[in-house]
């Protein structure tokens, strides 16, 4: 089962999973707050760096599966050209509208 991007619940996460599924640059950078940071399986990455590589040159992709914490916890397909597609989980942490942190990786199985 998917859920559509456009009813989860957070509005910063929504604008977040359509500016990526779009692969637009300027849109994604845009919901980030100055200093964001994120994790990826655990390890702290360089957001620039890690969303260049495993999203914009690879076509990243989400279709989410589910959503908690009034939508600041996703399970969602993510697929990109490098790796294929695998579950993972999003943790999110916004702050006035913009995302000052985000955690994902795999998820548990079903």
């Amino acid at each position: 089962m998917t859920l559509p991007v456009d009813r989860l619940s957070e509005p910063t996460v929504r604008a977040f999973v359509t500016a990526l599924n779009a692969n637009d640059r300027d849109a994604f950078f845009g919901l980030l707050a100055p200093g964001a940071t994120m994790s990826d399986d655990g390890s702290e990455r360089d957001l620039r760096e890690w969303t260049e590589r495993e999203v914009f040159a690879s076509h990243g992709r989400m279709v989410v599966e589910s959503e908690d914490d009034g939508g600041l916890v996703l399970v969602a397909t993510y697929s990109n050209d490098t790796w294929g597609a695998m579950r993972t989980d999003w943790r999110f942490t916004v702050e006035d509208g913009k995302v000052t942190r985000f955690e994902t990786g795999q998820a548990a199985a079903e």
